[in-house]
């Protein structure tokens, strides 16, 4: 009888969930962004800069994130950076060079690893940081060289090859907010500073 329940026991534990450990990916992506608007002067003839942009066109993004992430919840740190922000394919443009940088922190809540063992693994994303802009034009008349606050928020889905090596596919929104306008104004009738834009990633994922 004591064999059996010991061996009833074991069955049990055994057969109970593992609890789930925490994970880390790190993930290098390339991606474009698009619908950019803002009321940072710029190039007010040719640049994202005076009004939202109609061009259509997009522009590469490239960055990398670090993700620790349990059974559901999880934080991301991230850093991207879109070069030529401000700048068009024309053939006089007045900007010269121009980037931006983003910097954010975001709380990460994915569906439970157990239902996505062999699937895509979707979540979502949101949370806060920095938004770095600057700009050069070729008659230095509206020089931007500014860090406003921002939020961003978006989603995705992850899945894996291997035990260590995946890819990720990413949607995301971000948006300065809470800036004021300079002295002297580098923004459209003295307006407060706003910047905002999508991006669409592919990302690499390596998992620890």
């Amino acid at each position: 009888m004591s064999r059996v329940l010991k061996g009833f026991v074991v069955a049990l534990l055994l057969g109970a969930p593992r609890e789930a450990v925490a994970e880390w990916q790190i993930k290098p992506f390339v991606g474009v962004t698009f619908a950019p608007s803002t009321t940072l002067l710029g190039d007010r003839d040719s640049a994202a800069g005076s009004v939202a942009d109609e061009s259509g066109a997009a522009q590469l993004m490239f960055g990398a994130s670090t993700v620790l992430i349990g059974d559901i919840f999880g934080v991301e740190a991230e850093v991207g950076r879109i070069p030529g922000f401000f700048e068009r394919d024309l053939e006089d443009p007045l900007v010269v060079q121009s980037s931006v940088v983003t910097l954010t922190g975001n709380v990460v809540v994915a569906l439970p690893r157990r239902l996505t063992e062999y699937t895509l693994r979707p979540y979502v994303a949101a949370g806060f940081g920095l938004i770095r802009a600057r700009s050069e034009d070729e008659r230095r008349l509206f020089p931007i060289s500014d860090t406003f606050a921002a939020i961003d928020f978006g989603g995705g889905a992850t899945g894996f090859f291997s035990e260590r090596l995946g890819i990720s596919w990413d949607l995301r929104h971000f948006r300065a907010v809470g800036g004021e306008a300079g002295d002297p104004p580098v923004t459209i009738d003295g307006e407060a500073p706003q910047l905002s834009f999508w991006r669409a990633n592919m990302a690499l994922v390596l998992r620890y």
